[in-house]
């Protein structure tokens, strides 16, 4: 099973969203990143980030996925979140995110979502994008009250 996967299925009957899941090496040990938002789209608490990474970690164990030493680190999504699905642009619409397509990068301010396509604002422009051909778009700009 891939550990995105893993995660996912452990994670969402517990109310919690996967945002990214990455596994890099630091040295000899490998580090899990996990980042994960609430599925009711309040604020992740301290609480909460203990809680998964409690229950993941426990996952993790059962799973045993790698030879030798791991970290596996929790966070919420903070101010570089990874948007990926359409409710992510629909829910940060008006503020604006950097996105990668087409191994180009550039900043751009969400204006609307219609299914797929996420319709922003760069240097003046209207741009349309389908959400397929977004390589990675993450917020770049934080808003004055929780979403």
């Amino acid at each position: 099973m891939d550990l995105t996967d893993a995660a996912v299925s452990i994670l969402e009957p517990l109310g919690f969203e996967v945002l990214e899941l990455k596994v890099t090496e630091q040295g000899a040990k490998k580090r899990i990143l996990l980042r994960v938002d609430r599925l009711d789209e309040s604020v992740v608490s301290v609480a909460d980030v203990s809680r998964v990474s409690e229950v993941f970690g426990l996952e993790l164990d059962r799973l045993d996925p790698f030879n030798d030493a791991y970290r596996l680190e929790v966070e919420s999504p903070g101010p570089k979140r990874p948007l990926v699905r359409p409710r992510h642009f629909e829910r940060f619409a008006d503020l604006a995110a950097k996105f990668r397509v087409a191994g180009r990068s550039f900043r751009g301010t969400i204006r609307s979502v219609d299914g797929n396509r996420i319709t922003l604002e760069t240097a003046g422009q209207t741009r349309e994008l389908q959400l397929h051909d977004i390589e990675t778009a993450r917020l770049d700009e934080w808003p004055e009250s929780p979403r």
